[in-house]
């Protein structure tokens, strides 16, 4: 402010007081004797000038987002309310206009700020209840793991939510607590029961082990290997055990069935060896009787007989192929047994009565038509031609 234009709001008396002027009239702001009057107004101008600047000041916090209104408020009603024993000198009509005009923003920006809070404190609700909606559901679930890691997410995205009363906050909280208190203990009861069902299948498997330890230095091959299979069935209707009791279990399980197994095997592959022999000399049968000829199917069936006769004093082949070796051999009395049975459905169709009779039938109509043509009688020889035909095609297909 220049000093003209403190002269034009103040003067100086004569004894030295300052005055300023106000719509109310003069009001003494202070004394100056340090030097002539221009000096003291400018001095009080100077002090008016820091009044405004406080007051632009207040004008820029308040348009800053994340000012506090009220304490703007605040700070401008202190300067308002100082205006009358304000020690300067200067427009102070201009100054309290502004401060009006400040404290009606300030109103204006803290009714924005509470709808800015209500309208966070409704998102924040809004979230936090979705939150409990989604706790009361997955506490029903049993995805055990999965729905207890979402729980602890649950309570960490619930914190990091703000802008709700505390009262509210707290009474979703304990409804989401309660839903994650509900969860943990279906767990609980989940995995008590579990652990109750494994100590129970850990010991039926444990009965089965020692009864296939028992059988594992057995000698009564077939029935031993019979009860195993029986074992194996109960092994798998016995439930499981924790997992690594469970993997202990089923080694010494399979180590007790395979001890017995390797036995046997051995047994058998030695007993096999001795029986090789026996498998050559089949084979050779074999080729033998396949190459019968079914042509002579009474020859063929004498073939067979000797052939059996001499596979059943071979004795036993190796288990492995004796199965390939008897289906081979049935193959070739399959194949014999249809020859003869070909041999008497022909001979039967041979000595049927209807087929008997067609033949002396047909024998009579060739003496006929013989006689008739020795005899000239054309048009009768025709006649008994087309009868002898037709009687020829039955024959035929009777035969």
């Amino acid at each position: 402010m220049s000093d003209g234009t403190a002269a034009e709001w103040g003067r100086v008396a004569d004894d030295g007081t300052v005055f300023v002027r106000t719509a109310q009239g003069e009001r003494a702001v202070g004394s100056w004797r340090a030097g002539s009057p221009e000096e003291g107004l400018a001095h009080f101008g100077r002090r008016y000038a820091d009044l405004v600047a406080e007051v632009e000041l207040l004008e820029r916090r308040l348009g800053v987002p994340s000012a506090d209104p009220t304490g703007v408020a605040a700070s401008a009603r202190r300067l308002r309310d100082s205006l009358g024993e304000a020690a300067v000198v200067g427009d102070l009509g201009a100054v309290e206009t502004r401060l009006d005009a400040l404290l009606t923003a300030t109103e204006a920006a803290k009714a924005r700020a509470s709808a800015a809070r209500a309208e966070r404190s409704a998102q924040a609700l809004e979230a936090k209840q979705a939150l409990l909606a989604e706790a009361e559901t997955i506490a029903k679930g049993s995805d055990w793991k999965t729905t207890s890691e979402r729980f602890r997410t649950i309570g960490e995205e619930f914190r990091a939510i703000t802008g709700l009363d505390r009262r509210t906050e707290a009474d979703l909280w304990k409804k989401i607590a309660a839903a994650r208190e509900e969860f943990n203990r279906r767990r609980t009861a989940h995995f008590a029961a579990l652990d109750a069902q494994r100590a129970v299948s850990r010991e039926r498997k444990e009965a089965i082990i020692a009864e296939a330890e028992a059988l594992s230095a057995s000698s009564d091959w077939g029935p031993t290997s019979n009860r195993y299979r029986t074992l194996m069935t109960q092994w798998k209707s016995a439930g499981r055990a924790s997992r690594d009791v469970d993997d202990e279990l089923w080694a010494r399980f399979r180590a007790a069935q395979d001890a017995f197994f390797a036995r046997r095997n051995a047994v058998n592959a030695e007993r096999d060896a001795a029986l090789r022999v026996n498998q050559e000399e089949k084979e050779k049968l074999l080729v033998e009787a396949e190459a019968i000829d079914t042509s002579k199917p009474e020859q063929a069936a004498r073939q067979l007989r000797a052939i059996s006769e001499r596979w059943d004093a071979v004795g036993r082949a190796p288990r492995d192929t004796s199965a390939g070796l008897e289906r081979r051999l049935a193959a070739v009395s399959d194949r014999v047994r249809e020859a003869n049975n070909a041999r008497w459905r022909r001979q039967e169709v041979q000595d049927s009565p209807f087929v008997t009779s067609l033949r002396e039938s047909v024998a009579k109509l060739e003496a006929k038509l013989a006689r008739e043509r020795a005899a000239g009688r054309e048009a009768d020889a025709k006649r008994t031609e087309e009868t002898l035909a037709t009687q020829r095609e039955w024959l035929k297909q009777a035969t």
